[in-house]
């Protein structure tokens, strides 16, 4: 049995929380508009927030046959050109729009309150990664940063970047690449059954199953150990 050098965690709802059911879209989405209107965009808030939707559900529906993800600046740049605006996804407008949105975004997360204390202990110990879904690769890297916590990961991977998200096994090799290490060498920690624990455990990885909310196809996941907290995770490493 390979011995473990690595650990892989999962951001969102495993390492940092998203407060209040995930009530951020709204005074998000609001946030981006109010930055456009500021910025010469001549249009009522509804008819952006139905243009956005137009966009994001045309990317969502285009990327989940290969289970990409588009970074977050085309939603913004192909909302616009529904509205007339011909933009591109590194105008200005556009990103200081998807900043507007990640800034008002991150106010609505909160690090774990075991989060912290469990990373310093294993930074040294292992190599230690993040591979997480989310659109916004600045917000992990500025949520990260904000929390002091950027300096004690040796790989951060989040789909928006790599235009792959979990559970396909391109987004864990790019993290194991890095990390220089084997999928038998890695633990991966996260919350969700499908992304996380059915991922991992296909790129050879074993998976430590955080139990935030009850989640169909546990069972069938099979998920090397199962923890009800981060606080739990150091017994579930010395079981694996």
């Amino acid at each position: 049995m390979a011995r473990i050098k690595a650990i892989l965690f999962d951001m969102f709802d495993t390492l940092m929380m998203i407060e209040k059911n995930h009530a951020f879209y709204s005074p998000s989405l609001r946030a981006t508009y109010e930055f456009l209107e500021n910025n010469g965009i001549a249009i009522g808030f509804e008819e952006f927030e139905k243009a956005y939707a137009e966009a994001r559900d045309a990317l969502f529906a285009t990327a989940e046959k290969d289970l990409a993800e588009p970074h977050f600046n085309m939603r913004i740049a192909d909302a616009l050109k529904l509205l007339g605006y011909d933009c591109s996804t590194s105008d200005a407008l556009v990103l200081g729009a998807t900043n507007a949105f990640c800034e008002q975004f991150m106010t609505y997360v909160k690090i774990d309150e075991h989060a912290e204390d469990i990373l310093r202990k294993l930074h040294g110990k292992y190599k230690l990664g993040i591979v997480s879904n989310f659109a916004l690769p600045e917000c992990v890297l500025k949520l990260l940063e904000k929390n002091d916590l950027l300096k004690l990961f040796d790989a951060i991977i989040v789909s928006g970047a790599v235009n792959k998200r979990k559970p396909h096994p391109e987004i864990f090799r790019r993290a194991l690449d890095i990390l220089d290490v084997t999928a038998e060498e890695t633990i991966f920690v996260g919350d969700t059954v499908d992304a996380d624990i059915q991922g991992a455990k296909a790129a050879g990885m074993k998976a430590i199953y955080v139990e935030r909310r009850p989640q169909e196809g546990l069972e069938t996941a099979r998920p090397t150990r199962i923890i009800k907290s981060l606080g739990d995770l150091f017994s579930a490493l010395d079981a694996c």
